[in-house]
């Protein structure tokens, strides 16, 4: 036998193989099918970027602990294809090895490859190299974007692909997803929207996965997509197919934090009254939006003002620790429904309305088992309700009771009955204290006017740095005949922010920024002197637009705006088209003053 024929024969082996631990996922309006068995799925958000690789078998465990089946993560463009086509996969960018340890622990996993995620990332996740694109316009029916989409959904794919993580491949990823809430959004694109979309849904079904695809916040899902649903609540959701389930992709679990924002919070029981109202309305997989939220490492925290950390009142907090008693209520919470999962995946359900916002959903299986959900969504009246021989119950205001059999209440959202916690956070070492260091930014080249880029016109801050820094100096020079109008001149300085700092001849003249990280206009009164005068401008953004319909295309930094020396009796000069010297950051973050590393 030739060698072509054994390594054939080989190949083949090695298929039969792989197809004898492929899992099969399907669907109907009542269940996700796996394998043959009708299930729900409680599932959960954990971004791998947002932790640290060490961190994640710790809070994949616990998320199993807490009773989840199932874990989710977007992929981020950004962080993986900084410079086109030059890939990053290390470190906590190691998405493969993250879905390897998800399957080690025994949980699926559910891919959103997107790829634009919002998710409060710097840019929505885009890399800044498509925005200077010749002819492009992100997220509609532009070949030079969808090419770019394209390949960079086949590269991810076929990692995925190479792996075998796939459940066709035997793998844990049981439904993938294409695009990202834009539903909300399309509008803003007209037809060309529409038409992206269903290009979209070509795409991403050529991939050939082997697993559903869904869209999430789109409700003109084309089929074979699954539409879902985000919010803080998804009861009345109903997916434009009737045989699609119903699926909640982003159950807001608490929300992002702002700078000078109180601390978002969200209640354990109005979190587990939207799951318990969720699945009583016929829903068959909630995700949680985020299970854990972690840290915006660097700068890819969104904008503008996004903080660092990504907590998101979690039920495990930023350092991967229980956020009681949110973890627990909701790990009771999922032990309750599943007690009922063989019932709601199988049987017929009837709603009675027993009046003032209280709802009795009975679901019927074969042989007359049942499982009933009691739900009170009056916000302010409790209830007590009579069901003869099923027993009396009290159902609070805003509140799910589960009654297992119809007749025993085994959980509801409104009686906390797990631990509460207060976390005290102290250093393994209470004689260390906390000492700082501080190192001027060397400003001498700056002040000078000494840039690397000149050209008569403001350019716009993103297309130049390329998202390389948060600063980008503007520099200048004027000179003065005469100074009893300049010597105590307004310089006015129209930007798209987000923090503006002014020097004038080597002098701090002052800063302001924008409290809504909108367009402002920076005013203060300098000396200028006869003769040349050098004026330097520093501006800084805090985090690029993440979200909206043309969110890359909001202008940032000084671009646009115009630069004005206003004199006495408001004589006005004019320095916009004045010859503009560029320099993109600072000294400091070239020496790398932050980096603890030697």
């Amino acid at each position: 036998m030739g060698s072509s024929a054994w390594v054939g024969i080989i190949l083949f082996s090695l298929a039969a193989l792989c197809s004898c631990f492929a899992t099969e996922v399907t669907y109907d309006a009542n269940a996700l099918i796996i394998n043959g068995e009708r299930r729900l799925i409680f599932s959960c958000s954990i971004h791998y970027p947002r932790s640290t690789v060490e961190m994640w078998p710790d809070i994949i465990q616990k998320a199993r602990d807490g009773g989840l089946d199932a874990i989710e993560s977007y992929i981020f463009w950004d962080r993986h294809e900084p410079v086109r086509r030059e890939y990053d996969f290390s470190g906590n960018l190691d998405f493969i090895k993250f879905f390897k340890l998800v399957q080690e622990a025994g949980l699926y996993a559910i891919l959103r490859i997107g790829p634009y995620v919002c998710a409060e990332w710097n840019y929505g996740r885009f890399p800044l190299w498509l925005h200077n694109m010749p002819g492009i316009v992100l997220r509609t029916d532009n070949s030079v974007y969808k090419n770019e989409m394209q390949i960079f959904t086949t590269k991810i794919v076929d990692m995925v692909k190479e792996a075998n993580l796939f459940a066709s491949q035997g793998g844990p990823i049981i439904l993938s997803q294409i695009e990202n809430e834009y539903g909300n959004i399309m509008w803003g694109y007209g037809h060309a929207g529409k038409s992206y979309i269903k290009w979209c849904a070509q795409m991403a079904v050529a991939q050939n996965i082997g697993v559903p695809w869904i869209m999430c916040q789109q409700h003109n899902a084309p089929q074979p997509m699954i539409n879902t649903c985000n919010g803080y609540y998804c009861d009345n959701f109903q997916p434009n197919n009737p045989k699609s389930p119903k699926i909640f992709t982003e159950n807001w679990i608490g929300w992002f934090q702002k700078w000078g924002e109180r601390v978002p919070h969200r209640s354990a029981e109005d979190s587990a009254y939207a799951v318990a109202r969720f699945f009583q309305n016929g829903g068959v997989l909630n995700n949680y939006y985020m299970y854990h939220g972690g840290t915006n490492f660097g700068r890819t925290a969104g904008g503008p003002y996004i903080t660092t950390s990504y907590d998101y009142d979690a039920p495990l907090d930023e350092y991967g620790n229980l956020n009681q008693p949110k973890w627990g209520h909701l790990k009771q919470l999922h032990a309750a429904i599943k007690l009922g999962k063989k019932i709601l995946t199988n049987a017929t359900r009837r709603d009675k309305d027993l009046g003032n916002g209280v709802t009795l959903t009975t679901y019927t299986g074969d042989g007359g088992a049942r499982f009933c959900f009691l739900s009170n969504t009056n916000s302010n009246a409790d209830a007590s309700v009579d069901l003869k021989q099923d027993g009396k119950y009290f159902v609070h205001a805003w509140s799910v009771t589960s009654p297992d059999g119809c007749n025993k209440e085994v959980f509801n959202t409104a009686k906390v009955t797990s631990q509460t916690s207060l976390m005290v956070k102290k250093s393994d070492d209470l004689s260390v204290k906390l000492t700082w260091a501080w190192a001027p930014e060397r400003k001498k080249d700056t002040l000078r006017g000494k840039g690397s880029v000149e050209v008569n016109q403001l350019l716009e801050q993103k297309e130049l740095t390329l998202d390389a820094s948060d600063f980008l100096w503007h520099m200048t020079s004027v000179d003065i005949n005469g100074t009893s109008i300049w010597s105590n001149a307004t310089l006015c300085v129209d930007t798209m922010g987000h923090t503006l700092h002014a020097y004038v001849n080597k002098r701090y003249a002052g800063y302001k920024f924008s409290q809504w990280g909108s367009k402002f206009t920076y005013e203060k009164q300098v000396s200028l002197k006869q003769g040349t005068n050098i004026i330097a401008l520093l501006s800084a953004t805090v985090g690029l637009p993440n979200y909206g319909t043309g969110f890359d295309k909001i202008k940032t930094g000084i671009a646009g705006g115009l630069v004005q020396l206003i004199g006495k009796n408001n004589v006005t000069m004019d320095l916009s088209t004045n010859l503009w010297s560029y320099k993109i950051g600072l000294n400091g973050e070239r020496k790398r003053l932050y980096d603890l590393q030697p």
